[in-house]
C-alpha cells in the first residue's frame, strides 16, 4: 500500500512541477508582445495538427481522400463556429450535420 501511495505523489509531481515551475516564473514578468502573440497561437495550432489528418486522410496504405464526409461537414461547422463563436452551437451544428449525412449520405451519393 505504501509503494502505491509512494507512486501516485510521485506522478502527481512529475506532472505538476513541469507546469508550475513555468507558470510561477513567469508569472511575475512581463513578456514581450510578439511573445505573447505567438503564444496564443498554440491552440489553433494544436487544433489543426489533431483535426486535419482525421478530416482528409483514410484508408491504408494512408493516402489523402477530400470526398470524406467528415471534411464535408467540418468546413460548414467551422463556418458557422467562425461566425457566432458560439461553441455549444458550434457542437450542435456539427452533430446534427454529422447526423444528416449519415442519413442522406447514401443518397446523396446515388445521385452524384
Amino acid at each position: 500500500m505504501g509503494d502505491y501511495l509512494l507512486l501516485l505523489l510521485g506522478m502527481g509531481l512529475v506532472t505538476y512541477l513541469p507546469r508550475w515551475a513555468p507558470l510561477h516564473y513567469l508569472s511575475r514578468r512581463s513578456l514581450p508582445e510578439w511573445f505573447v502573440q505567438w503564444l496564443e497561437l498554440i491552440p489553433a495550432a494544436i487544433l489543426s495538427a489533431l483535426l486535419l489528418p482525421a478530416l482528409v486522410v483514410d484508408g491504408t496504405p494512408r493516402h489523402i481522400d477530400l470526398m470524406r464526409p467528415e471534411l464535408w461537414v467540418a468546413l460548414p461547422t467551422f463556418i458557422f463556429a467562425w461566425w457566432t463563436r458560439s461553441l455549444g452551437g458550434t457542437v450542435v451544428v456539427g452533430m446534427l450535420l454529422f447526423w444528416l449525412v449519415g442519413k442522406l449520405g447514401p443518397q446523396l451519393l446515388g445521385l452524384i
